[in-house]
């Protein structure tokens, strides 16, 4: 049986299968900084306060002076935001804060509310400042949508890597975000995830592919969605489809999928799991099982904003000095 179920073209925000909710993309080619973690080049002419409009390629979000997304609320899902490139200043009304990216990732359970902002600030002011970062939506059963909220880093020197070679000794490596691969298992999700029960296959990897070398997605769980996202190389061939770079290849679980890569090298995402199978009502980035649940969210963050902003600037960035670390709701601190 044919793994390929459809190939469609990708935007910015890519489409996703339950339980995912969606997938932000961002792919900026940041200019040098100015020292003060912004952009050396005018701003003239950019739509401030439009996502994913790009000029010159790249934007600035919602971000007045340094790019980025300031400080909103969030109720009912989890973000796992994957920075490959670049980097994100953290803070949140947990009063949790951190600079990570270069391969780190965040895990962060909403659960009844809170509120955090994403800046990205551009720390070397010689080069530009490429960056590469995804954030994938992941919906919490109506169980879970209650839960308190979570804040849990992944840093890259322990996110495992599986390498492999092909029968013609190219290589292949998967990096493991979410469920395992080869005998290999990902560090734990934040603890009222849907991927915290091995049973709901979640599996989120990013997959590396060599020019030149094949690569079988092995079979998943029954009854889980599958999907991948091929955002860079040249071309991809795979049941007599040849697939272009930024194309979502959405195929069946069960069935292995072979993908044989091009002359360069191909970059993919992965995101995979069994369906929550739940009513989804989404406002912005409230989302609940009913309407109720959204008018509710709304009537909470009206009363006590979740807890608040304990940061001075809805924009609240790092000391420009500052290296990758983390700031927990529990005053503990991590410095790489």
């Amino acid at each position: 049986m044919a793994a390929i179920q459809k190939i469609t073209r990708l935007q910015a925000q890519w489409d996703t299968q339950d339980p995912f909710l969606f997938c932000a993309f961002h792919n900026d080619r940041y200019p040098k900084g100015n020292g003060k973690l912004g952009p050396d080049a005018s701003l003239a002419g950019r739509s401030i306060g439009q996502d994913f409009i790009q000029k010159d390629g790249w934007a600035m979000y919602h971000g007045s002076k340094v790019p980025g997304f300031p400080s909103h609320p969030h109720v009912g899902f989890e973000t796992v935001t994957i920075c490959e490139k670049g980097f994100v200043d953290h803070s949140d009304s947990l009063g949790a804060a951190g600079r990570f990216g270069e391969g780190d990732v965040q895990w962060m359970t909403a659960g009844k509310g809170v509120q955090h902002s994403e800046m990205f600030p551009l720390l070397n002011e010689e080069e530009e400042n490429p960056l590469l970062l995804f954030q994938i939506w992941l919906n919490l059963p109506a169980k879970s949508k209650q839960v308190d909220p979570y804040f849990g880093m992944m840093w890259d020197k322990n996110i495992p890597v599986v390498e492999k070679t092909d029968a013609d000794g190219n290589s292949i490596q998967v990096k493991l975000i979410a469920g395992s691969y080869d005998g290999q298992t990902a560090l734990d999700p934040a603890p009222d995830s849907w991927a915290a029960n091995p049973k709901n296959d979640i599996q989120i990897w990013l997959i590396s592919i060599d020019a030149n070398a094949s690569f079988t997605v092995p079979k998943g769980a029954e009854g889980s969605n599958r999907s991948l996202y091929f955002y860079e190389g040249e071309q991809l061939e795979a049941e007599g489809f040849e697939i272009p770079p930024m194309h979502h290849i959405r195929a069946t679980a069960t069935e292995e999928l072979t993908l044989k890569n091009g002359s360069t090298q191909a970059q993919l995402l992965l995101l995979q799991g069994k369906p929550i199978g739940e009513p989804v009502v989404k406002h912005g980035p409230f989302v609940g099982n009913s309407r109720k649940d959204i008018e509710d969210a709304f009537k909470r963050f009206q009363d006590d904003a979740f807890g608040g902003w304990p940061w001075p600037s809805n924009e609240h960035t790092h000391d420009p000095e500052k290296k990758r670390f983390a700031k927990y709701p529990d005053g503990k601190v991590e410095n790489l």
